[in-house]
């Protein structure tokens, strides 16, 4: 099974949704862009958002199994996918790609 590399490519955040809809909370997400998880597998990475590792997953365990060209042609590395978390006042984006063995 091949390691799988996450990383935070963006982070968006719609104010006005959240004053509109979302209920005042202090803390939502600790991700920042740039941060990288490695993913050993169906295991989530330590400290990696659960709802986040919940929308992902199946893509991570796809890449990790060896599966590629997801969506037919999607990506232009057939061994990547660009995901985003289903947050919908503050989505992160999440790059996956497949590790080269060592």
């Amino acid at each position: 099974m091949k390691k799988i590399k996450i990383t935070i490519m963006r982070i968006a955040c719609y104010q006005d949704l959240m004053e509109r809809y979302e209920n005042p909370i202090e803390h939502a997400c600790d991700m920042q862009v740039g941060q990288v998880f490695i993913a050993d597998g169906w295991r989530k990475p330590e400290g990696f958002c659960d709802s986040a590792w919940e929308t992902i997953s199946p893509f991570v365990m796809t890449l990790a199994h060896g599966g590629q060209d997801i969506y037919e042609g999607w990506m232009k590395n057939p061994r990547s996918a660009m995901l985003s978390c289903n947050d919908g006042f503050r989505p992160v984006s999440f790059y996956l790609e497949v590790m080269e063995e060592e």
